[in-house]
């Protein structure tokens, strides 16, 4: 029985990219993925919370059109910023104080890595917009249109929280789903 041979490529859901973070999923559905840059919430005081989770509030009350929150945790090497300490303190004009204190440095980030294992977090969302009527000839420039509406709604909702909100480019979106889809890969080129 011979298998059926066809690249990934086949079977993904991915027709086209664009830039503005757009991607044609198929004829009548649309997606933009955005960045989202997010404050740190344990940093504010009790009313800035309070106040950060009523326009988060508002946010999910406001968007009436389906998106999806992801967020991509990555661990992080730590190899090349413990190397660099190492190689300023090889140094001889250094005095022997500050060799201590980047020793004891070194030890720190070490033993938080293997507490912690460190990682950065990435926070993306993704907004859907699908065509109803298959009569409109450009269906990319009606879907574009609609979905950078929606972009500057939620960029709006989310920067009453504090966030920062970045439209991606088309490498960037590439970048991204590359990185979900070959973890494995992806972790090894960092």
């Amino acid at each position: 029985m011979e298998k059926d041979k066809k690249s990934t490529q086949n079977w993904l859901p991915f027709e086209e990219f664009f830039e503005q973070g757009i991607v044609k999923i198929n004829s009548k559905k649309y997606i933009k993925i955005i960045e989202v840059k997010p404050i740190n919430f344990n940093l504010k005081t009790d009313l800035e919370k309070e106040g950060i989770l009523n326009s988060y509030k508002i946010f999910l009350k406001t968007c009436n059109f389906n998106l999806q929150i992801l967020i991509q945790s990555n661990k992080e090497d730590l190899s090349n910023i413990i190397s660099k300490i190492k190689e300023k303190n090889r140094k001889e004009e250094e005095p022997s104080m500050l060799k201590a204190i980047s020793n004891a440095y070194i030890e720190y980030i070490n033993s938080k890595n293997q507490e912690n294992k460190s990682s950065s977090k990435n926070y993306y969302i993704i907004i859907e917009n699908e065509i109803v009527s298959m009569q409109d000839a450009n269906n990319y420039r009606l879907a574009r249109d609609e979905l950078n509406e929606k972009f500057l709604k939620v960029k709006e909702n989310l920067a009453r929280c504090g966030n920062k909100v970045l439209e991606c480019s088309k490498s960037d979106v590439q970048r991204i789903l590359f990185s979900f889809l070959n973890s494995r890969i992806y972790l090894n080129q960092k």
